[in-house]
């Protein structure tokens, strides 16, 4: 027992070792990124900054916000995020619902089609043209529709109903009279809600950082999200530094490119880091359950 003891301790410790530099590994960069776009450009490049904040200034976020595109950007992407991902939800749950039930026939040919998405698609091109044929280019839709489900969400939260909704519950409530409708709105719903917030969290990230899809999809600048918005705003600092300045004036719009970059990282992603908290919770649960299959 004594043994058996010391081999438990040394276990922990060096378990609680590993995940501490784990920890500091992922924790680092973040903390650096936010200190970076508030300390002064020269303290940064010179490297006397690496943790904490030094000469704090706030330029480099005015210099972000001064672009009025940015609020239209902020606008945009919320909107898209916002609505994909009511949509992924309102056809994903019942999907993964009526596949994890038994008395569904068909349900391995089903899941055998949703599976070959997993392995080809028709491709950019093709991909592109079913858009214009369809009237999507310079819409919300372009953005929000393409890739609304994925199979990989459909097997996860399948995966989850299985483990999560015992037969007898669904039984019971047919028994009262419970249409199936009804058993999925009343009885389902509300005991899924590890898997809702893992779902939407996943897919609104994505619709968050799209970029792609808005480059290829659209050509009116009223309509790009964030993400187009920040990369112009960097690019053009960054032409604007490769130009034929003075070496002052260089150096100086060096440091303000500097300064631009880290604050655009952190404009794009607080939004995230703010909801993310709230949902962790249900987002540790879902994650557990849902990666297990009976």
């Amino acid at each position: 027992m004594k043994k058996q003891g010391m081999s438990d301790k040394t276990f922990g410790m060096i378990n609680g070792v590993f995940i501490s530099i784990i920890v500091a590994l992922i924790i680092y960069p973040l903390i650096f990124v936010i200190s970076a776009s508030i300390s002064d450009p020269n303290a940064v490049n010179l490297g006397r900054m690496w943790l904490w904040p030094v000469d704090i200034t706030f330029e480099g976020y005015k210099l972000v916000f001064q672009n009025d595109d940015i609020w239209m950007g902020y606008k945009n992407t919320i909107i898209y995020t916002s609505v994909g991902t009511l949509i992924h939800l309102f056809i994903l749950l019942p999907c993964a619902y009526a596949l994890s039930r038994k008395e569904l026939m068909g349900t391995k040919f089903i899941l055998w089609f949703i599976l070959f998405t997993m392995l080809f698609n028709g491709g950019l091109i093709p991909t592109y043209l079913v858009i214009q044929k369809l009237g999507m280019l310079d819409t919300m839709w372009a953005i929000v529709i393409p890739n609304v489900v994925g199979a990989w969400s459909v097997l996860v939260a399948r995966a989850f109903f299985q483990a999560s909704i015992p037969d007898q519950l669904v039984e019971a409530s047919k028994i009262d009279g419970a249409s199936d409708l009804t058993i999925f709105m009343r009885v389902v719903l509300p005991l899924s809600l590890p898997i809702i917030a893992v779902m939407a969290l996943f897919h609104a990230v994505s619709l968050w950082n799209q970029y792609f899809s808005a480059l290829i999809y659209l050509s009116d600048r009223t309509m790009y999200p964030l993400q187009i918005i920040l990369r112009e705003i960097l690019v053009v600092n960054e032409m604007e530094t490769g130009g034929g300045l003075a070496t002052e004036a260089l150096a100086t719009q060096i440091q303000r490119a500097g300064l631009i970059k880290y604050a655009i990282i952190i404009v794009s992603s607080l939004p995230l880091l703010i909801v993310y908290p709230f949902l962790q919770r249900f987002f540790v649960q879902g994650v557990l359950i849902g990666s297990v299959k009976e």
